[in-house]
């Protein structure tokens, strides 16, 4: 069934409370729910799981190349049988008008499978018994069939690596002693799209077959089939699919993503999450007529860019990776809202939608200036190329100026809203919007004197930025139910989640009321925090801007147990593998750039990188007091690249070594103390 836009909702999501153990002696008593694995790790870092119980379930996850995403729910019934639901979206293939959502999709069902005959006899597919599940950028469900012809079989699902197309790869090891038939029918399907409602042309989806027919297949050997599920302009056009050139090119992209920045600790959770995460923010990139865009996913967000997700959470983590598409994209997404620069200071779009031939402000003002500036300027501080730099600076600078002309008589900054749009009482100044308006004011001082632009205002904002920090204090400091916290606007008097954002931009002065909070069962839930304390309704992102935020103030041995707790549901729990947007709005789709968030509680916050120059950082490691070392390797950042290890000493003391090109540094500092590193 073709649709230009589809939703599907998955299963509810399996909340797993077991026995309760407890954690931390608190003001109020805190406790953990154990965690009941139904994944585990393999050696190759893939995550394994064997249905063997706890049956059925249902579960979703997202794949994209640079032309399609493949978004694949997968239930195992009590039998064991699989049904497989596939949606493609083609973002650079859209219908009109020009909306977030007008990208054409495409949903197909086991049930539309092509037959498939054994020595005459008809092989269900999907009736096939589940033996395995892998998950490693490829999903592949595994399966044996009994009788007088056994087989192995696996499926393989993936999408091209620059190819407007998905593929299925269905490899049939024939298991028996004698040879078996196995045939697979020809099928060729084609929807094309309405010709008043497509923009350019039509758009032809077309699924088809790939080495259908009849083969003999010996004992012992394996028989390769395939499905190709692809969009065209130009249906006519001769077209070979090459399922292994595909398999391999795919497989090469997941390589070339998984080399750099990798985690090394001695919890295999965290090493297992941040590469899964890392894979999961950087595929999610298509390339479109205005060059590379990274864009959410979740079935409808595509061909787009936001000032939170792109600006402010993910491109500034691309700077750390050196992978040449991720650093482009970030790039393309601070032009774009450069584009969007006025002399009468005008709001920035929220959104630039539809290859940018469309926006959305649909949420007024939510802050969007002091994402950018924010996300702009630690950008260019860590990817460390001047003339990248000096083509941000007006763009950085435009939105600094935004933000000071709303500052209110408290001295603090006013916005229609935040990046929750309402969803969530915001007042008319938030904390999220002055915490990144802060930050911005620190990076910006620190990247302008690296460009030699004029001390009088770079020592402008440096002072901007330590007036803007007395206020946040006045204005929102405040005891919420209890805590030496910050209220979130102007009249809140119930915990909210976004507390935790003084903390990563380096406000510590309500440090130990905002972590106790933060921790205390009136926010902290099975599945991290909640928005609001005594609402169900959670957003990972502010989960994982706390993680990072408490071990920035140094409070390790308080995060760590909550860290791993959410890294092992998210990774080998219900909902698989990666960081997820919302729920119960979204089914807890895997949004990418929350997976980026993921990924900087490392850098920023175990590691304690603080871009300072275009090639050095502040270095205030966090090393859990039962590790002995850690190491994030293969960092492409500040114009070098080089791996950062750190090792336990003494008992007051770790030391920093530093290998870039081969030459060794070493640092010796207190435990809990900054260093600042040139590369």
């Amino acid at each position: 069934m073709l649709k230009i836009h589809s939703k599907i909702k998955s299963l509810p999501f399996l909340l797993i409370s077991l026995t309760l153990v407890p954690f931390l002696s608190l003001a109020q008593q805190l406790t953990l729910p154990r965690q009941n694995d139904r994944w585990q790790i393999m050696p190759d870092g893939a995550i394994h799981w064997q249905p063997t119980g706890r049956l059925p379930h249902s579960d979703h996850i997202e794949m994209a190349g640079e032309k399609v995403s493949l978004w694949v729910k997968y239930t195992v019934d009590t039998n064991k049988a699989s049904q497989v639901i596939r949606t493609l979206v083609f973002p650079t293939f859209r219908m009109l008008p020009d909306e977030t959502r007008s990208h054409v999709s495409f949903t197909f069902s086991d049930d539309e499978l092509p037959e498939m005959f054994v020595n005459g006899r008809k092989m269900n597919l999907p009736a096939i018994k589940v033996t395995d599940i892998y998950q490693h950028g490829i999903m592949k469900i595994e399966g044996i069939t009994g009788g007088a012809a056994p087989l192995k079989i696996e499926r393989s699902l993936f999408p091209s690596a620059v190819q407007p197309m998905a593929l299925e790869m269905i490899r049939i090891t024939n298991r028996g002693n004698t040879t078996a038939t196995i045939e697979m029918n020809r099928m060729e399907r084609r929807e094309t799209t309405d010709p008043t409602r497509s923009k350019v042309s039509p758009h032809t989806v077309i699924v088809e077959t790939i080495n259908s027919g009849s083969h003999a297949v010996k004992s012992g050997e394996t028989l390769v089939l395939g499905i190709a599920y692809r969009i065209t302009d130009q249906p006519e056009k001769p077209f070979t699919v090459n399922l292994m050139a595909e398999q391999e090119a795919r497989q090469n992209r997941v390589n070339e993503i998984s080399q750099p920045l990798q985690l090394i600790t001695p919890d295999s959770v965290l090493n297992t999450e941040f590469a899964f995460a890392k894979l999961r923010a950087t595929e999610s990139i298509f390339k479109t007529k205005i060059g590379y865009l990274h864009s959410p996913g979740g079935l409808e967000y595509y061909a787009a860019i936001w000032a939170n997700d792109q600006a402010e959470y993910v491109s500034p983590f691309f700077a750390y990776t050196g992978d040449r598409i991720a650093n482009a994209s970030a790039i393309n997404c601070y032009k774009l809202f450069a584009r969007h620069m006025n002399p009468d200071y005008r709001p920035i779009p929220s959104s630039i939608v539809a290859e940018g031939d469309a926006v959305w402000q649909g949420a007024g003002d939510r802050g969007d200036q002091a994402m950018i500036a924010y996300g702009a300027s630690r950008f260019a501080l860590t990817y460390g190329n001047a003339d990248t730099a000096r083509m941000l600076w007006p763009l950085i600078k435009w939105c600094l100026e935004y933000s000071r002309r709303h500052i209110n008589n408290e001295g603090v900054v006013t916005s229609d809203a935040d990046e929750l749009e309402g969803r969530f009482p915001s007042g008319k100044a938030n904390l999220s919007t002055n915490g990144l308006y802060y930050d911005a004011l620190v990076s910006a001082a620190k990247l302008g004197a690296q460009l030699h632009i004029a001390k009088s205002e770079t020592d402008g904002y440096a002072k901007a930025a330590a007036a803007l920090k007395a206020n946040i204090e006045k204005y929102f400091g405040a005891t919420v139910q209890g805590y030496p916290t910050y209220r979130y606007y102007e009249t809140n008097n119930v915990l909210r989640s976004w507390i935790c954002i003084p903390l990563t931009m380096g406000i510590y002065t309500r440090a130990k009321g905002t972590i106790d909070a933060l921790f205390s069962p009136a926010l902290w839930t099975k599945d991290g925090l909640a928005t609001e304390a005594g609402q169900t309704t959670f957003w990972d992102r502010s989960t994982l801007y706390a993680l990072r935020g408490v071990l920035q103030a140094g409070e390790t041995a308080r995060v760590m147990p909550f860290l791993h707790y959410y890294s092992q549901r998210r990774l080998l729990g219900e909902h698989v593998p990666y960081p997820v947007e919302a729920y119960p709005e979204g089914n807890q789709r895997h949004l990418s750039a929350e997976s980026g968030l993921y990924c900087r509680i490392f850098i920023e916050g175990m590691f304690g990188i603080r871009p300072t120059a275009l090639n050095g950082f502040d270095c205030s490691p966090r090393l859990p007091a039962d590790w002995n070392k850690m190491s994030l390797n293969n960092i492409h950042a500040f114009g070098a690249v080089f791996d950062l290890k750190v090792e336990k000493k003494d008992e007051g003391h770790i030391k920093i070594i530093v290998t870039q090109n081969g030459k060794v540094r070493q640092y010796i500092i207190k435990n809990g103390d900054t260093i600042n590193i040139r590369v």
